[in-house]
């Protein structure tokens, strides 16, 4: 079989997509992607396609108007609240798969998260929900659980060059992650086409390593901005606070009812590592986090300093 392969890419208008596609094209595969309706999408050809993601019958149209081999999806919801959930990280990614299997698709690569290790938010039930139906759908499948990305490490970089200080949830060392870059990651998932060991597979993965604490990231984004460290500690109480205040002004605020969920998912983020969890012995693991990539978020907190890169917050924005 050839290594080059006709893929359908969902998600392409994020960062992390928008990175998948320029690993896809490097590494030869016909490319197009499925986006939702707008005219000024970013990097987009007149050869893509486009989709209501509500609308099954515009979805199965969209796979079936060409022969493709995989499909690759760097979809998420915006928001992460439970509409936006099931609307996109569940519903839409099943009509896909539906239509990939009458399609005669024979493979999927899915970018999962890590934290659906342990799940108590509602994306992560969603995203879990469309990995069973993806593991039992027949398809050739990669699920890729990723740790946390740089942009979602650096949103405090404001708050810095602004002369305050770095907020640090506890005592800044209790949670760790490998971060991992767009490209790195961009490049893995490329891989999984074509690397049979990667095939019918839950890949956690994370960057070079080690494993950051906040703490030391504080540290190190301080130093690429030639300031002297000033740290704040927050207590999880106090984020737990405002999740109840929220979710009682919810009841008749629609809005205060998402962001209280936004709030959870700060809330997780704040206690929880992105790192391989190990169940048996209830915690997580440094050591038994995969390492990939050359690209360091220390080396990205440099270029941020120096103007070099920008950073692209999204609706996840804790900062």
């Amino acid at each position: 079989m050839s290594a080059r392969k006709r893929i359908l890419l969902l998600g392409s208008t994020g960062t992390i997509g928008r990175a998948t596609l320029t690993a896809l094209r490097q590494a030869g595969h016909d490319v197009t992607c499925l986006t939702r309706p707008k005219p000024d999408t970013p990097g987009a050809k007149s050869a893509d396609l486009s989709a209501d993601l509500a609308d099954p019958a515009q979805i199965a149209r969209a796979v079936h108007s060409q022969p493709f081999d995989a499909i690759l999806s760097c979809l998420a919801s915006r928001s992460g609240t439970p509409r936006d959930a099931r609307a996109i990280d569940r519903d839409a990614h099943l009509s896909v798969l539906r239509a990939a299997q009458s399609a005669g698709i024979s493979q999927f690569v899915l970018l999962s998260a890590i934290c659906v290790q342990k799940p108590e938010l509602a994306f992560q039930h969603a995203k879990l929900e469309f990995e069973s139906a993806l593991i039992a759908s027949g398809l050739t499948y990669s699920i890729v659980r990723p740790t946390a990305y740089f942009k979602s490490l650096s949103g405090q970089v404001d708050r810095l060059r602004a002369g305050k200080p770095f907020l640090l949830f506890g005592n800044g060392t209790e949670t760790a992650c490998k971060p991992i870059s767009d490209g790195d990651l961009a490049r893995y998932l490329t891989g999984c086409l074509t690397d049979p060991a990667r095939h019918n597979a839950v890949l956690p993965i994370g960057g070079p390593g080690p494993a950051l604490t906040p703490r030391a990231m504080g540290e190190a984004l301080f130093a690429a901005l030639g300031l002297p460290p000033k740290f704040r500690h927050v207590p999880l109480g106090l984020m737990t606070g405002i999740i109840t205040a929220l979710d009682i002004a919810g009841l008749v605020s629609p809005a205060l009812r998402d962001k209280a969920q936004l709030a959870r998912i700060g809330r997780y983020y704040a206690r929880e590592s992105m790192l391989v969890w190990d169940a048996q012995n209830r915690r997580y693991d440094a050591d038994a986090t995969p390492e990939t990539g050359t690209e360091t978020l220390f080396a990205f907190y440099d270029a941020l300093a120096q103007g070099k890169v920008t950073l692209e917050r999204g609706d996840h924005a804790v900062f």
